[in-house]
C-alpha cells in the first residue's frame, strides 16, 4: 500500500479484486451513505492491513455546512454506534488526542459533551427523575508527551479498577483524501492504535489489550503529503510511475499533514454530532431533547 489511511473502506477501493474474508456492502438513506466492510479471516485482515471486525464508515454533508445536529446524520451514527456496543453494563468513554492542537482536538472535545453519569444513581437518580439511566464514565487522557504515560496503560488501569462492560475511543483520523476530510465518520469494533495516522503509532486499545469489546470512532481531519501529492496526481490523469512519483516526494512530504482551512468549525460541529450520537446510543430511554438539556446545563 502507497497511501496512507485509517479507513478501511479506501483500503478496501484501492484492492479493485474480490478479497477472501472481506465482505462489503453499501447502503444510502437520504444524504448520507453508510459503507460496511466485515474482515472474518486472517487472509483477509493481511490483505487490508487492519484487524479483525466490522468497519462501518459513514458519509456525510460537510460538518462544516450549516445543517442542524438533529437530523438523518444523527439518527443513522446512532444506530450504528447502537449495533456495536453491549445492551448493558457501564460504558467508559474516552476522547484521544491533543487539546491544543486542532486537528487532533475531536476526541477531547467530544468527551467534553458525554453525558457522565457513574456518579447519579440509587435515590439521587429517583428524586431527579433520571432512574433509567444507564452508568456512563469519561475521561480524556490527553497524549504521551503532556503525561509520560501511554493513553492504553491509563485506559487498561481503568477499566481494571472500574470493570467497564466496554469503552468507546474517539479519536482523529488520516485520510487518503481531502475530500473526505469533515465529512466522514469511521465506526469499529476493532479498536485502535493512537496516533497511528501521523506515523506516532502507541499501544493498541482493543478487545485484545483490555479484555472488553472497543468501539473507535474517527474522523479524518489530515492527509499526509506525500499520499496527497501522489493522490493528486492520480486525479489528475497523469500517467507515469506512481511508486517513482512516491519516493520523490519521501521523506520530506510524510513529515507534512494537511488540514482544512476551516478545520476549527469542522471539529467544533463534528464534535457535538458524534457527542450527540453517542449520547443517544447509550441512553435510549432519554430523548435527544433531554440530552441536550442536561449536556448543555
Amino acid at each position: 500500500m502507497i497511501f496512507r489511511t485509517d479507513l478501511a473502506m479506501e483500503v478496501r477501493e484501492s484492492i479493485p479484486e474480490e478479497i477472501d474474508g472481506v465482505i462489503s456492502s453499501e447502503s444510502q438513506i437520504g444524504g448520507v451513505k453508510i459503507t460496511k466492510i466485515k474482515i472474518t479471516c486472517e487472509s483477509g485482515a493481511q490483505k487490508l492491513e487492519k484487524p479483525l471486525g466490522d468497519y462501518i464508515t459513514v458519509e456525510v454533508p460537510s460538518f462544516t455546512d450549516n445543517i442542524s445536529e438533529l437530523d438523518e446524520r444523527l439518527e443513522v451514527i446512532k444506530t450504528e454506534i447502537e449495533s456495536l456496543i453491549p445492551e448493558k453494563g457501564e460504558i467508559l468513554v474516552c476522547g484521544l488526542g491533543n487539546d491544543d492542537i486542532t486537528p487532533d482536538s475531536i476526541g477531547p472535545k467530544v468527551a467534553e459533551k458525554i453525558l457522565a453519569t457513574r456518579h447519579i444513581s440509587g435515590e439521587l437518580a429517583k428524586t431527579i427523575g433520571l432512574s433509567g439511566l444507564r452508568s456512563v464514565c469519561v475521561i480524556s487522557p490527553g497524549v504521551l508527551g503532556q503525561t509520560g504515560i501511554e493513553t492504553g496503560e491509563i485506559i487498561l488501569s481503568l477499566v481494571q479498577k472500574i470493570k467497564p462492560a466496554a469503552v468507546i475511543v474517539i479519536d482523529a483520523l488520516a485520510s487518503r483524501k481531502l475530500s473526505r476530510l469533515g465529512c466522514t465518520v469511521q465506526i469499529c469494533n476493532s479498536g485502535i492504535s493512537p496516533g497511528s495516522g501521523v506515523q506516532n503509532k502507541r499501544l493498541e486499545i482493543s478487545n485484545k489489550t483490555l479484555g472488553i469489546p472497543v468501539i473507535a470512532i474517527g474522523v479524518p481531519t489530515v492527509v499526509d503529503g506525500a499520499t496527497l501529492a501522489v493522490d493528486l496526481v492520480q486525479e489528475s490523469g497523469s500517467s507515469g510511475d506512481i511508486d517513482a512519483l512516491h519516493k520523490a516526494v519521501e521523506p520530506r512530504g510524510s513529515q507534512m499533514m494537511v488540514t482544512p482551512k476551516e478545520i476549527d468549525l469542522l471539529v467544533e460541529r463534528a464534535a457535538k454530532l458524534l457527542s450527540l450520537a453517542i449520547n443517544c446510543a447509550i441512553q435510549p430511554t432519554l430523548s435527544t431533547e433531554d440530552i441536550l438539556e442536561l449536556v448543555s446545563a
